[in-house]
């Protein structure tokens, strides 16, 4: 019998005053010392902001809107996303360090946790926000039906959890 802890319904860890998932605290080393290159350009979103869109589009333009090309896979692997570490299953740090140049870069860090080499390269970012209260009420059903997140309960509690930024 295997004795790891389930991947699934785990409680997010504080990793600098900021909850994330328990596979990124674990790593966070790797996180905390992943080497961007100069011509990376980072997306940078909170969670159900249009990160997926944004990925596309961008995906398109530096295709030069060729959308064959852009059929080349799913667009987790075209963008990765760089945080995203769930052992044995997924390590954004590894699928990153494997593509060529130029790379998107996903993620959903404050600016704080950024890892220092976007600023040292000087790479150009892409912001994107949504209206809060969009992005609660569609956090809430992602938290429903994706089970690396932790249980959402009702919707008061998760409110009252995404206000306080837990």
């Amino acid at each position: 019998m295997d004795d790891k802890p389930s991947p699934y319904r785990r409680e997010l860890v504080d990793v600098q005053g900021v909850p994330l998932f328990w596979g990124i605290a674990e790593e966070w080393s790797q996180v905390e010392s992943f080497e961007s290159r100069p011509d990376d350009l980072l997306i940078s979103t909170y969670p159900k902001s249009g990160t997926t869109w944004v990925s596309e589009i961008l995906d398109l333009i530096y295709n030069n809107g060729d959308t064959e090309k852009c059929k080349r896979g799913a667009i987790y692997d075209r963008v990765p996303f760089m945080e995203l570490i769930v052992p044995g299953f997924e390590n954004g740090i590894e699928a990153l360090k494997n593509m060529q140049s130029p790379r998107l870069v996903k993620t959903h860090l404050p600016v704080q946790l950024l890892p220092y080499s976007f600023w040292k390269n000087n790479c150009k970012m892409v912001y994107v926000a949504r209206n809060a209260k969009d992005v609660a009420v569609s956090y809430y059903y992602f938290y429903q039906m994706a089970k690396l997140h932790p249980e959402p309960g009702t919707w008061e509690e998760f409110l009252h959890k995404f206000m306080t930024g837990n």
